[in-house]
């Protein structure tokens, strides 16, 4: 990779830490695993910056490679979920009433995940469909029927819980 293209990658990841430690702990759920996903990551995208085209698709490129390393980490962690305590304060009952998209959320990690990975890249990371299907390696019409499927679901789910708190 020409030093030119290595540099760019490098601000690049510098300039969207954040997006791209929000979209690893949207798989995870954990700031130390999240924290792993990221720099293991970023480790990838150096050590195989060569199959980099073009700065145009950097970014789907590297959202590519965090989402696959997320992926590839839960399956390795299926059967153990541990988690942090921040997280387990967050859940934990408090004095304060603070709401939260808690239904959002759980409904959201009902979905399987391609179409988890759509509807979170789509309105959390704001990426376009095309960005979305080149991150997934799939059809552009592939993407928008699973975004569709997906917000189909969502707002079943959603929905029913809400005729349920009525009751």
């Amino acid at each position: 990779m020409d030093k030119k293209l290595e540099k760019l990658l490098i601000r690049f990841i510098t300039e969207n830490q954040e997006n791209v430690y929000r979209l690893a702990f949207s798989y995870v759920k954990n700031a130390e695993n999240t924290l792993d996903i990221v720099q293991e990551s970023i480790h990838k995208a150096l050590s195989s910056s060569g199959t980099l085209k073009s700065e145009g698709s950097m970014k789907s490129w590297f959202y590519r490679i965090v989402v696959n390393t997320s992926l590839d980490f839960l399956r390795k962690q299926k059967k153990i979920q541990l988690v942090d305590d921040k997280t387990l304060e967050f859940h934990s009952p408090t004095s304060e009433d603070v709401y939260h998209d808690i239904d959002l959320e759980k409904a959201l990690e009902e979905l399987p995940y391609a179409f988890r990975t759509v509807v979170v890249l789509r309105y959390f990371e704001d990426l376009k469909i095309e960005e979305i299907a080149e991150v997934m390696n799939e059809n552009i019409n592939t993407v928008k029927t699973r975004l569709y499927q997906a917000l189909r679901k969502l707002r079943i789910k959603m929905s029913n819980e809400f005729f349920e708190e009525v009751k």
